[in-house]
Formats: C-alpha cells, structure tokens, sequence
C-alpha cells in the first residue's frame, strides 16, 4: 500500500499503473541517494515524538533501532526501493511497519512526505556542501603547490587570445587559486540558505501535533528552524536553484582551467606538458597525445549550466504550496552536486600531472611582451608622460627588443605582479 492509498482498489486498473510509471520516474532511484538521511531525520522526528508522550520509550528505541537496521542494509545495498513504492519514505514505514507491526505505522505522526523528503535534501545538500568546499580547498593547495614549483618561470600573458605581457607560472596558478577562494567566500551566503530546518512543517502549514521543532533542528545540525511552516515549499527549489548556481560559478573556473591548460600544452605553446595518464590517444592516428580529461572537465560545465536552467525554470511561476512539479527538482540538484564533485576531482588530478617545459616557456617570452614595461621605463627613468613614451616605444621597437625579461621581472615589485604574488588565501 501506497502511504496515501486508502483501498486496494486505488492501483489496480491499467490506467492507474500507466500513471504511477509517468508520476514515479526515476523518483525511487534518487530516493536511494537520499535515504541516509532520510532516516537521520526519522530517528530525531521518533525522538520528538517520544518526548511529546505520542510514542513509548520502548516504542522510541524500537524505531530506531529498526532505522540503524534499514540504514545498515542501505550501506551494503541489500535495502531496495521498488516502484511501486513510488519514494523512500514508503520503503521505509513498509519495512518498520513489516518488522515492528503497528509501531511502524506511528513513525508518520506529525509529519507529511513534503516535509520529510526536503529536510532529507537539505541535509544531502549541507553534506555536499562540505565535500565540495573540502574538494576546493584541495585544488586550491594544488594550484598554489604548482606555482611555488615553477615560481621563477616566465610565461606569456594574452588578451585576445594574443601574447600581451610578462607573466609567470605563479602568477597564474594562483589567480585560479584565488578566484577559486572567492567562490568559497560566497559559499558562506549560499550554506545559510540551507541552515533552516523544515521539519515539523508537515505539509507546509504546520500540525496540532506540537513538537520541538527547536531541538529538532539543532539536533540535525540546523541552525534553526524555518520559523513560517508554508516557507518549507516556497523554498524547494527555489534554494536548490541558488546552489547550482553556485556549483556552477565552480565549474565555469574550471572549464576556464581547462582551456589555458589545453592551449598552453598545444603544439603551438608548449610550455605545459600533460602526463600521459590524464590524455588519450587516437585509435588512428598513433602520435595522438589528446587532453581529453581537461576537454571533458570543460564539457562538464554546460552539464551544470543544464541543471542550473532546469531548477530556474521549473520553479518560475508556481503558486505557494507544494506541487508534483517540485518533485523534478530533486534529480537537477544531486546531478549537480556529483558533477562539480567529479569535475572537481578530474581538476585536481589535471594539475597534478600538469609540469612546465622551461625551455619552450622562457623561448615563449619574446621581446614584444615588455613593450608596454619599456614604456613604463621611459616614464620612470626619462620623466616623459605615459602617452609620450606610448608612442616613442612604438615608433621605436629596440626600445623593448633590447631588453631581458629576467631582468624586467625584478622591477615587478608592485603586489599581485608577476614577481610579487601575494598570499591569495
């Protein structure tokens, strides 16, 4: 039986069973992603209703006890959700009420599937939270590990895609670095959104059953309780939305990532070399040496774009309340989530395999990049306006063919230039 079904006869015609294949989907499966926490918030909701005298101590402990035994069978794949069940908060009150009898059937007091699966998902979302700042800050340490490897080479700098100026290997792992550092700073904003505990909002506007939504909440590591019950719905995926944005700010740093690390390994660059293990080859042409892990890193941001559209628009222009459209919400987070995760994890290994070719980089360095330093030269040494020296470099190319980058990049003593990288955390 189906949580809501109130006969036997509700399921059984070929016209129902065409509409639980359409109204199910993939639903069941998700549900699998989220059942540990699903059952973490059961057991503090059993809890709850222990101490407001609707359940037993013996009641309590038999619960949740049946919970670890569920969670238990969850982690060595032997707990399955099935179709017909239509979500994991069915196969869970199936198997309590299967194994505990009537004890089973009081777990849903108080509460309703609304509530229970969004405080599932936030849970889900505040742990992948933390996964995807550890794994940031991973890159991070990496990038800067790179750069303080290769702090004395030199690089070019491009704008339009052409050599422009003097630049450094430091200096450009670490402005990855420190745009990666910014995103973790917005990730501050984005996590409150997720510290608002919708349990107890039953479905959306609040129960007579009067539990401690307070203790609830802190239990369950919230930091408080969604104080207007119909706030609940109005912030499904509305919330989830924000998060793929910023999951995606992430991966759009990456792709970025990717692009340099292509281009600057290309043939017509060369100063990064890819180990082989993070390319592949041609199944035709035996030179072959392809990037496809950073290629791939790249394609992965439009998968998170996708995901970012798909939360925008499913929640454009619903009413308050909930609605089964809000179920289609569940599957663009968690696609999101795993992707940056995986994106994240493909970034880290790319640069560690990722080294310099010192020759080809300090050969890339061609005198054309310190045209503008030549300027700034004239202005400091010869007192001329920068447009006056602006001009004389340009009429007079042995103004910058003359003069040495090792040299020039001693005079880089401003912070954030290519011989003085500040700290970027």
């Amino acid at each position: 039986m189906k949580l809501w079904q109130k006969n036997t006869h509700q399921t059984g015609s070929d016209a129902s069973k065409r509409a639980e294949r359409f109204t199910v989907g993939n639903d069941y499966l998700l549900d699998m992603t989220l059942l540990p926490y699903d059952i973490q918030a059961s057991k503090i909701h059993a809890n709850s209703l222990g101490k407001a005298g609707l359940l037993t101590q013996d009641e309590v402990e038999q619960l949740n006890s049946g919970l670890d035994e569920i969670l238990n069978l969850w982690q060595k794949q032997e707990f399955i959700i099935l179709p017909e069940q239509e979500d994991g908060h069915t196969a869970i009150e199936a198997w309590l009420t299967e194994h505990l009898g009537d004890i089973g059937g009081k777990i849903h007091t108080g509460r309703s599937r609304n509530d229970q699966v969004l405080t599932a998902i936030r849970l889900y979302e505040r742990a992948q939270l933390a996964e995807a700042e550890k794994a940031v800050n991973l890159l991070v340490d990496r990038l800067l590990q790179f750069g303080k490897t290769y702090e004395d080479v030199l690089i070019p700098g491009f704008t339009h895609t052409r050599k422009a100026m003097l630049s450094g290997v430091k200096q450009w792992s670490a402005g990855y670095a420190e745009l990666l550092c910014m995103q973790l700073e917005a990730g501050a904003g984005v996590k409150s959104l997720t510290g608002r505990s919708p349990l107890g909002t039953a479905a959306g506007f609040g129960s007579t059953i009067d539990l401690d939504r307070e203790t609830q909440a802190k239990a369950l590591g919230f930091d408080r309780p969604m104080a207007s019950a119909t706030t609940a719905q109005l912030s499904r995926g509305w919330v989830e939305w924000q998060l793929s944005v910023w999951l995606a700010g992430i991966t759009a740093v990456l792709a970025k990532l990717a692009s340099d690390c292509i281009r600057f390994s290309s043939e017509s660059h060369g100063f990064f070399e890819m180990d082989e293990s993070v390319c592949t080859g041609s199944s035709i042409m035996p030179q072959k040496k392809n990037p496809d892990v950073a290629e791939l890193i790249r394609g992965k941001h439009v998968v998170v774009l996708g995901q970012v559209s798909t939360l925008q628009n499913l929640c454009m222009n619903l009413e308050s309340g909930y609605h089964r459209d809000l179920q289609l919400t569940k599957e663009p987070i968690i696609t999101a989530f795993e992707t940056t995760l995986n994106v994240l994890d493909a970034a880290e290994l790319l640069v560690s395999k990722l080294s310099v070719n010192t020759a080809k980089a300090e050969a890339a360095c061609t005198p054309e990049l310190l045209a503008a330093e030549a300027a700034n030269l004239l202005v400091i040494d010869k007192k001329m306006s920068f447009r006056e020296a602006y001009k004389t470099v340009a009429e007079n190319p042995e103004y910058y063919q003359n003069l040495n980058p090792k040299d020039i990049i001693k005079r880089f003593t401003q912070l954030g230039s290519p011989g003085n990288v500040g700290d970027v955390r």
